[in-house]
């Protein structure tokens, strides 16, 4: 590969990963099938252990969008502090609290949301089970007998998706938040007994009159999380 080719192909995919952020507003505009299954036929080439490729999308338009919304949004009504199910912990220690303080102020803050208004956060919670008004509802499960090295692999699943959905001109926002109401997830989509949910993606075009859309988050600098040997 020449110099300059290189040079173009690097500055191509920089520009995609500062491209791809969480867009929490989207246009009432359609996705076509077509496109759908080609952004998940190009996600597939993701890696994983010994090429055992545990991920499976349950893709949600349509009648069947509007049902798993409804049924998980009157489970959240009624019992909005529900956790099904636990996919992160400890995260009330630093450096990750205050990278989530961080995030919260400036969402809100944008969004015109107090602090202190738990009324308006429970509302603006209650939008990630709408799939924040996408066109499509992205379901991401795995085999539950599989262990956290086949969780890694569905997550670098999840970023081929979110990048080639980027690449074709769509917006995307990942939703562990789905993960809390599993057993109503499961219900109303008629999931096997053996998937696991791992998270929702929400996937359209993003509307850039929605304020949290301009939200673009902060970066920890290199030497952060990277330890050079020498």
């Amino acid at each position: 590969m020449s110099a300059p080719h290189a040079s173009a192909t690097w500055q191509a995919f920089s520009q995609l990963i500062n491209a791809r952020r969480s867009m929490r507003g989207y246009l009432p505009k359609p996705v076509e099938r077509s496109l759908i299954e080609e952004v998940l036929t190009l996600a597939s080439r993701s890696p994983s252990g010994t090429n055992t490729q545990p991920w499976r999308v349950h893709v949600l338009t349509g009648d069947a969008l509007d049902r798993v919304v409804q049924a998980v949004c009157t489970a959240y009504d009624a019992e909005p502090n529900r956790c099904d199910s636990v996919i992160y912990s400890n995260l009330d220690n630093e450096p990750y609290l205050s990278r989530k303080r961080t995030l919260g102020k400036a969402m809100y803050g944008l969004m015109g949301i107090g602090k202190g208004d738990t009324a308006a956060m429970l509302a603006q919670r209650r939008r990630n089970f709408e799939f924040f008004g996408a066109p499509v509802g992205l379901i991401v499960t795995v085999d539950k007998a599989l262990g956290v090295g086949s969780w890694l692999d569905t997550g670098m699943f999840m970023q081929s998706l979110m990048l080639a959905a980027k690449a074709r001109g769509l917006d995307t926002c990942p939703q562990g938040f789905w993960v809390q109401y599993e057993s109503v997830v499961a219900e109303a989509i008629g999931l096997p007994e053996n998937e696991r949910l791992v998270s929702g993606i929400a996937l359209g075009y993003a509307d850039p009159n929605v304020p949290e859309n301009a939200l673009n988050t902060e970066r920890a600098a290199l030497k952060e999380f990277a330890v050079i040997h020498d």
